[in-house]
């Protein structure tokens, strides 16, 4: 590993402190000073920062099945239930990686990896999330490519979303809608503009994480396989976005 991702992964700093750290000469490896960012920290070696030893911080990653009903904070001023209510107290340390709002169901990833929380969350790296949504009107083939291409919800803003139907009748449809953005409310505020109310939005799938075998409320590790493919998957994604 890096020098400045070791320290960064420390917790201490971030990615970009941890740079300047190097490069001002603040960085010692077994004792000597080392001014190269592309340092390679093996196993065995003890790194000190103005003569504090460093230790790597250990990540924990989870995934969890958020009922309808509570909301994705920590804390709230108004008393309501939140995620936190389903998880045990060894897990309260844990940020959720983007939120699903009170009346929403589905996928949160759990995790205290501060740099992998901001690549799934960022707009500027473009991670998929899936979502199964059903509206309680029927949907046209107008409307999908409205919703494709764009809709104003905000003032400057403009939401886009990749929607399939699954069903429909007369009465309702059932979407499998696929975003690459985060706004606040998004698919209710689409599906509202055309003149739509979800009735239910579940999400399914963020990245390579999906909610397949977790009952509402439960949480469970992800496998070190993963996570690996997790992280693999946003560096693909990375790489396309440069290209």
């Amino acid at each position: 590993m890096r020098i400045n991702k070791f320290i960064a992964q420390s917790g201490i700093v971030s990615r970009r402190k941890a740079d300047e750290l190097v490069l001002s000469g603040r960085v010692k490896v077994n004792g000597k000073v080392v001014t190269m960012l592309g340092f390679e920290i093996r196993t065995k070696d003890k790194v000190y920062v103005d003569d504090k030893l460093v230790n790597i911080k250990k990540y924990d990653y989870y995934r969890f099945y958020k009922p309808a009903g509570c909301i994705t904070t920590k804390d709230d001023e108004k008393k309501r239930k939140t995620i936190y209510d389903y998880l045990p107290k060894e897990l309260h340390h844990l940020k959720p990686v983007g939120r699903l709002d009170k009346d929403s169901s589905g996928l949160i990833i759990l995790t205290n990896d501060g740099d992998l929380i901001h690549d799934l969350t960022h707009p500027s790296v473009k991670v998929s999330k899936v979502y199964r949504v059903v509206v309680d009107s029927k949907i046209t083939y107008e409307e999908l490519q409205t919703l494709f291409k764009g809709i104003e919800i905000e003032k400057g803003k403009i939401a886009y979303m990749d929607p399939e139907i699954l069903e429909q009748n007369s009465k309702e449809t059932v979407l499998i809608v696929t975003l690459y953005q985060g706004l606040n409310r998004q698919i209710r505020k689409m599906f509202e503009y055309l003149g739509h109310n979800v009735i239910s939005l579940k999400r399914i799938r963020h990245a390579t994480i999906d909610v397949i075998g977790l009952k509402r409320g439960e949480v469970k590790l992800l496998k070190p396989k993963q996570v690996k493919e997790l992280k693999n998957y946003i560096e693909k994604v990375k790489e396309e976005n440069n290209a």
